[in-house]
């Protein structure tokens, strides 16, 4: 089978391809270059000159929550065009078979927890990231649409719990929370810096999965296609506070400084976990526990930047 991986040098997308399973399949995995999923007529071309059997979405423009405050629309705009351009050039050029990736954003920021799948489009979004959600729901709805109405297309969507693991982003203005602080905990330790400032009073709660996990689940998708539901939460089932998350790193980094907080700076929603239902009745459940994860993701960001303490 020959598989279209976009987005192949995110996080997501790195990590799919590091998975030793992927061996067996046919491998797309066109840099933007090749493949400009924000020029329609790029992407129709593609996929006819190619003819992916089946095509995994990661792509897209991801950040935290200072990055997706400060660039609203191109959180929106750059997601929905990717994806909205990726899936009407797919149903063109009748490719039958798409694993579309969303994101926990697009739950309502004041549903009940655990989030389940029936929860989505019931309630306001999180403001501080809702255009990437909405540029999310967008892609999600598109897919659900054409498989009602198209019996013989198959468009289905994972929406993952918050990730971080290797070829994240370590940069503290526009990254994901946990590669930010373990990049400022060792800057910190760097600089003989004793105090560490945490956005909010740290309580809102977090589900954080190794990126390496959601891409075993991943090939699981591809390998049983027809045996997944078309919208499934990916996920841990339970959750840390953002003070526990620091500690955390804290006690694995070696840092010997202290936290304050800044109650004047958003916090996003207080608690945002997954409910697993439908992933556990699939068989499917990660296996990379929280420390041993960012011990790995710690040795990558010194590998990546060639840094030692």
């Amino acid at each position: 089978m020959k598989l279209l991986i976009t987005g192949s040098s995110g996080m997501v997308g790195h990590n799919i391809l590091e998975n030793g399973d992927l061996k067996q399949y046919d491998i797309l995995s066109p840099p933007s270059s090749e493949l400009n999923l924000l020029n329609y007529s790029d992407v129709e071309d593609y996929l006819g000159r190619n003819k992916p059997d089946m095509i995994i979405h990661c792509a897209g423009k991801v950040g935290g929550i200072q990055a997706n405050m400060k660039n609203m629309y191109d959180f929106y705009s750059k997601n929905a065009v990717m994806g909205i351009n990726l899936i009407r050039a797919s149903k063109e050029k009748k490719i039958k078979k798409l694993l579309n990736l969303s994101s926990s954003c697009a739950y309502p920021r004041n549903s009940a927890n655990p989030l389940k799948e029936e929860y989505i489009l019931q309630g306001e979004l999180e403001p501080t990231n809702e255009g990437y959600a909405l540029a999310k729901l967008s892609i999600q709805k598109m897919c659900e649409y054409i498989s009602k109405e198209f019996p013989d297309f198959q468009y289905k969507t994972l929406i993952p719990c918050n990730l971080y693991g290797r070829w994240d982003k370590f940069d503290e203005q526009n990254s994901h929370m946990i590669p930010s602080v373990i990049k400022k905990i060792h800057n910190a330790i760097k600089s003989d810096i004793n105090e560490i400032e945490i956005w909010g009073d740290g309580s809102a709660r977090r589900e954080f999965m190794y990126a390496a996990d959601l891409a075993s689940a991943v090939i699981k998708a591809v390998r049983e296609f027809d045996t997944i539901p078309y919208i499934m939460n990916i996920g841990l089932g339970f959750d840390y506070s953002i003070n526990e998350y620091y500690e955390t790193i804290k006690e694995i980094l070696g840092y010997d400084g202290i936290f304050i907080h800044d109650n004047s700076k958003p916090s996003g929603m207080k608690q945002k976990l997954l409910d697993i239902t439908k992933q556990t009745e699939w068989g499917w459940k990660p296996l990379i526990p929280l420390k041993e994860g960012i011990k790995r993701t710690y040795q990558f960001f010194l590998e990546k930047h060639n840094d030692k303490i």
